[in-house]
């Protein structure tokens, strides 16, 4: 079987399962970075092949935790599924993650980033991004139709996990959006690719925008666009949003990964005093 042969039965199997398109294109280049890094068909290669490259990606490339446990996985895949070989897992144990906490963005910067904007395209493509919470993948394909302005909401459809959700779509978002759809009248897709494709916007061209007016409006922060989604987030804890209904909004399947923006709240919104503090103040009073 040749590299090429391999990689069509990957992602036969990854469509046969109805796993998320993100999911195969993360899969088929993982596996070919793989064969690439031995040039062989991994027909070719074992367990101790797969231990030699991941041990590779974390001692020489250092790739981050997250970024080598992907590679792992479409391995595990690879063999465990299309090869139907019984794999020693326990020899290509998955990395711990070690996840620091990111950069927020404050309401202060977000409305530096949104007045730098010197195109209403890009604009709408930042508001929309924060005042939804979207993931980058999102925003890139939204359509026009996906707009509720009578329900105020956003259909994200094939969200990660293959699954649709519904986002909160904000007044002053409609409004922009409004005035860029009478600018630009988009047909399709809400915001269009400019290599005239006739598709939407690349989630690199996405990158791009928000990189290019992070940097004009001089935010001195190691940010990314999944930053604006950290950030909706964060802010909505901080004026006392619940964590259920922001789990809904964020579209998490699991209560404990909207849990990890607990941790980004500021310590002054909590309103909480120390117990050492409460014994203090309960010792004068009695004193």
């Amino acid at each position: 079987m040749t590299k090429d042969e391999v990689l069509a039965k990957l992602v036969f199997d990854v469509e046969l399962r109805g796993l998320s398109k993100n999911t195969q294109n993360e899969y088929y280049s993982r596996v070919k970075g793989f064969q690439d890094y031995f040039n062989k068909p991994a027909t070719e290669l074992d367990i101790e092949h797969i231990r030699q490259f991941l041990h590779y990606l974390t001692k020489e490339k250092k790739l981050a935790s997250g970024s080598v446990n992907t590679y792992n996985s479409a391995l595990r895949f690879l063999y465990g599924i299309t090869f139907d070989i019984n794999l020693a897992i326990k020899k290509i144990p998955r990395h711990r993650k070690h996840r620091k906490l990111p950069a927020i963005f404050t309401q202060e910067e977000l409305q530096s980033l949104f007045n730098a904007c010197d195109n209403l395209r890009d604009k709408c493509i930042l508001m929309t991004l924060y005042s939804a919470g979207l993931r980058l993948s999102e925003v890139a394909a939204l359509k026009v139709s996906d707009i509720d302005s009578k329900k105020m909401q956003l259909f994200i459809r094939n969200a990660k996990g293959s699954k649709d959700r519904y986002a909160i779509l904000s007044q002053a978002n409609l409004d922009i959006l409004r005035t860029y759809w009478q600018a630009y009248r988009p047909k399709e897709w809400l915001f269009y690719s400019r290599n005239n494709t006739g598709t939407h916007l690349t989630t690199k061209a996405v990158q791009n925008v928000f990189h290019k007016y992070v940097t004009k409006a001089k935010i001195n922060k190691n940010v990314t666009v999944h930053s604006m989604r950290h950030s909706f987030a964060t802010h909505l804890l901080e004026s006392g949003i619940d964590i259920f209904r922001i789990k809904q909004l964020l579209g998490h399947t699991d209560i404990t990964a909207t849990c990890f923006y607990l941790h980004l709240v500021k310590i002054e919104s909590l309103n909480v005093k120390s117990p050492l503090d409460q014994m203090t103040e309960l010792d004068k009073a009695n004193g």
